[in-house]
């Protein structure tokens, strides 16, 4: 397009959307270009739509103009599933479609826009005595449940009721020609609630971690589930990282957990450096206490903390951790007494059950971890694998990581690793790379201030960031070559190239349908 046609354009954006949502100042572009990892070309300009009509409208003038439309959640990702391939995008941020649109507590479903948080959901439906079954991710404060459904948000409720995609009972679409499409029970002509998703083909599958390549997301409706009336906590400690991800294992079998985790000796530790300063110390005890039901359980807490003490994990310890949760004291019990078995049969031994209890007495707790304790970057990776095949997809990533020794010490190069239960069918295998670099746009943008203040962007680190780049790679391919299924795709895993010709082909075939001439999102996915 030439500058004139840019200026056109522009100005029929700024008619549809208003002024102020019509972004092109240098500042802007260049925070909305990149994600938490890797930054892309400048797209042309950003808009901030405030609802779906007007969406719509703006992508078919965009797409008819020869543009690529790419669409942005809360953008903490790392994965590159909304940076621009060119200069020639128009960067959609939803984060003014922020509305809860309708609770039903009598049907069992919320609507919420794209843009709203997971904590902006949980906050609302708490004193409704109601939850999101899956509630959120760690990053929850921010990241959005249009973004989480696009990327694979998971965690807090995962073990139990499985990621954000497996919660969701339809959601409303605009399409690459601008059209507003919507699915499940939503498609039908007549009025109706969004509650039952299987109405025929899963179209509501279909739009489930495709990041935007078949259309951005405007709003979604989730299922309800009563707030669980009581929870407990337990965690152990193991010498062997195998055995606690056997351990971890056995509990997602048995269904005993909302959630199950296992963090490794350097995750722990860096946490706990986070959180060491006094004032960070009384909010997790406030926050702790208002989660504790009764003077019993405020008084079980403040015990479980006192026990604590300071060092949360033994020294070089791998621990699990479990958060049960049920409306029946004794069932919440009897299943802690189960899995408290479990860890036992494989070597676990019992330790102060605080790193669970803080992480869901205050699960949004606000960005700070977008950086480490020091100023550090960090970039994650994740893969789905059966629970059979955990122990050698952990022996093998070890061996990944061990070759490479010699440069990971010369630069620097910290690796921790977080596994979780997803569902009883699926062991998720994260590993994390730490290293001192200079930031990206976003993490200065995403910190509070009285964080930023504390820390000092390090200075570029080309050799580090090479090596993670490699050691991301290599690790993306270890993921193939076990069969491994990722989430949050984006431009970082490989994906179509790993499909089997039939499926590879389906796919092409509902991009071409959808958008023949290629401007959702063109790339994520491999599309």
């Amino acid at each position: 397009m030439s500058v004139d046609d840019n200026a056109t354009l522009l100005a029929d954006l700024r008619a549809m959307l208003g002024e102020d949502a019509v972004l092109c100042d240098a500042a802007t572009l260049q925070l909305m270009a990149g994600d938490l990892y890797s930054s892309g070309p400048l797209p042309l300009a950003v808009i901030r739509p405030c609802d779906s009509a007007s969406l719509a409208q703006a992508v078919a003038r965009i797409t008819a103009a020869g543009l690529s439309v790419v669409p942005r959640g809360g953008g903490l990702s790392y994965t590159g599933g909304y940076l621009c391939e060119d200069s020639g995008s128009v960067l959609v941020d939803l984060s003014a479609l922020n509305r809860i649109e309708h609770i039903s507590a009598e049907d069992m479903y919320v609507v919420a826009q794209a843009g709203v948080s997971w904590k902006q959901l949980y906050d609302a439906l708490t004193p409704l005595g109601l939850r999101l079954p899956y509630f959120g991710t760690f990053s929850g404060a921010a990241a959005s449940v249009g973004g989480g459904l696009s990327h694979g948000a998971l965690f807090f409720g995962s073990a139990r009721y499985g990621s954000a995609a497996d919660n969701v009972l339809g959601v409303e679409v605009v399409t690459a020609d601008g059209t507003l499409l919507r699915t499940g029970q939503w498609a039908l002509k007549a009025d109706a609630e969004p509650v039952f998703r299987n109405f025929g083909p899963d179209t509501t599958g279909l739009f489930m971690h495709d990041g935007g390549a078949f259309g951005i997301k405007t709003r979604a409706a989730f299922r309800l589930i009563p707030l669980p009336a009581h929870s407990g906590y337990a965690s152990f400690a193991f010498a062997d990282f195998e055995a606690a991800a056997r351990a971890l294992s056995a509990v997602a079998r048995a269904g005993l957990a909302e959630e199950a985790y296992v963090l490794d000796a350097g995750a722990v530790a860096a946490n706990a450096e986070r959180d060491r300063s006094l004032r960070a110390a009384l909010r997790a005890l406030r926050q702790v206490l208002g989660s504790a039901s009764g003077l019993r359980g405020k008084c079980r807490a403040l015990a479980g903390m006192a026990k604590a003490g300071r060092q949360l994990v033994p020294d070089n310890a791998f621990s699990l951790h479990l958060v049960a949760a049920g409306n029946c004291a004794a069932a919440v019990a009897h299943d802690l007494a189960c899995a408290q078995a479990l860890a036992h049969q494989h070597g676990g031994i019992d330790i102060a059950a605080t790193v669970p209890r803080i992480a869901r007495a205050d699960p949004f707790p606000g960005l700070d971890a977008v950086l480490g304790a020091n100023g550090s970057r960090w970039a994650a990776l994740n893969v789905k694998v059966a629970h059979s095949r955990a122990p050698a997809l952990i022996h093998a990533h070890q061996q990944l990581i061990a070759a490479h020794s010699a440069a990971i010490e010369r630069c620097g190069v910290r690796v921790t690793y977080l596994c979780s239960a997803l569902c009883n069918y699926s062991f998720s295998f994260e590993a994390v790379f730490h290293w001192q670099d200079s930031w990206q746009p976003l993490h200065a943008a995403a910190l509070p201030p009285a964080r930023l203040q504390m820390l000092t962007a390090g200075p570029d680190n080309p050799d580090a960031r090479a090596l993670v780049a490699q050691l991301r790679q290599q690790t993306c391919a270890l993921f193939a070559q076990m069969g491994g299924a990722s989430n949050q795709i984006g431009r970082t895993y490989p994906f179509l190239s790993e499909l089997e010709a039939p499926p590879a082909r389906l796919l092409h075939d509902i991009k071409h349908l959808l958008d023949p001439q290629r401007r959702m999102n063109p790339g994520v996915l491999g599309l």
